[in-house]
């Protein structure tokens, strides 16, 4: 299986209603999926995500569509910084080791 572990570093707290706006929609989306797993945590500018797929073609198919698209196309107005991190896993990581992964090892994008 694949785990997505995202990190999003917002630019402003005032940027998390329009986070919150494409989550609900992105949340929607991916239950119209083949996800395995699905958890969020996040507290004023920080946010990290993290999902399971059975493999990596569910996973691409989902973040290339819908509202997880129209998200990442819109991301630069809303983050500083976005990493995501996937690794084969048979189970989502817990927080301490998810967060420390994705801070270390993901894939950056900054704006």
């Amino acid at each position: 299986m694949v785990a997505v572990i995202t990190y999003i570093e917002l630019r402003t707290v005032f940027k998390f209603f329009t986070l919150a706006n494409h989550a609900r929609k992105i949340l929607r989306q991916l239950g119209n999926t083949p996800c395995v797993g699905y958890r969020a945590r996040g507290i004023w500018r920080k946010h990290f995500t993290m999902t399971l797929w059975e493999n990596s073609e569910d996973m691409a198919a989902f973040a290339r569509s819908g509202a997880h698209q129209k998200s990442m196309a819109a991301s630069a107005g809303m983050a500083l910084e976005i990493r995501t991190l996937v690794i084969e896993a048979d189970e989502l990581p817990d927080w301490p080791t998810a967060k420390a992964r994705v801070l270390a090892e993901g894939r950056v994008l900054r704006f």
